[in-house]
């Protein structure tokens, strides 16, 4: 139960105070991929903070737990707002994930916006498994570069899992952002107002992306509506499972 206000705050108190803290914006994607696999569930109960992303989401939370939200708090405006705070009392980022062509628009798209933003590091994905023991690799370039907050741009749920992994070795917090990237880099383009309010955003991107997310929005969003309409009506009682403590032994970096 979240706003932008209050998250932004949050991670930027964690930022100031060098303390590891694990972010994540859901939508209904992102919650289903819970469902359907418990260690990830396990995995995703154990963040410090999970924003609503998507209106069906905030729809939820308001109905179930009368959580009161007036707005969502979506992926890629947080990370904007995240990366404002940043700039502004001089906290320098670091990217990771997504492409290198994607990286080479993104940081001249963010310096523009934020002439005062420090880039401490960009790291493209490298499209694979992690080798054992890189892990540590990657947490001491990350520190070595002087970062205070990370941004981790995988995909949905490669980059959940890639912040579960690196959090107890990184003294900074880790937002896994989604399609921020792509967004903020011009690759994207955001559906109209109006289909954002009338949660319609996933008609839009499906239009962009058919083939590679048709099974996302066809097959899940039934199942998450279905399952929130059991959920409502008293008919199924939700039981979520402990938080996750266990390292993880490989993972998409």
């Amino acid at each position: 139960m979240t706003d932008y206000a209050d998250a932004t705050a949050r991670i930027m108190e964690a930022a100031r105070e060098r303390r590891h803290y694990a972010v994540t914006a859901l939508a209904v994607h992102g919650v289903m991929t819970g469902v359907q696999d418990k260690a990830h569930n396990r995995r995703l109960n154990s963040f410090d903070l999970v924003t609503p992303d998507g209106q069906p989401v905030r729809w939820a939370l308001n109905s179930v737990h009368h959580a009161g939200l007036t707005d969502r708090v979506y992926g890629p405006t947080l990370t904007l707002k995240v990366v404002e705070q940043a700039a502004a009392e001089g906290l320098p980022i670091y990217l990771y994930g997504s492409t290198q062509p994607t990286l080479d628009r993104l940081v001249p798209a963010l310096e523009r916006m934020f002439p005062a933003l420090k880039i401490a590091g960009v790291e493209a994905s490298k499209f694979r498994t992690s080798h054992p023991g890189e892990e540590q690799e990657i947490a001491e370039r990350i520190k070595s570069s002087g970062a205070r907050i990370v941004l981790v741009g995988l995909g949905c749920p490669r980059q959940e899992i890639f912040t579960y992994a690196m959090r107890p070795l990184l003294d900074m917090p880790l937002l896994a952002v989604g399609a921020a990237f792509d967004y903020h880099a011009g690759l994207l383009k955001n559906p109209p107002a109006w289909m954002q309010k009338y949660a319609l955003e996933w008609l839009w991107r499906l239009g962009l992306e058919p083939k590679r997310l048709w099974k996302r929005y066809v097959l899940l969003n039934p199942a998450y509506l279905a399952r929130l309409a059991a959920q409502r009506s008293g008919l199924w009682k939700a039981t979520p499972p402990p938080p996750a403590t266990e390292p993880v032994t490989s993972f998409a970096v």
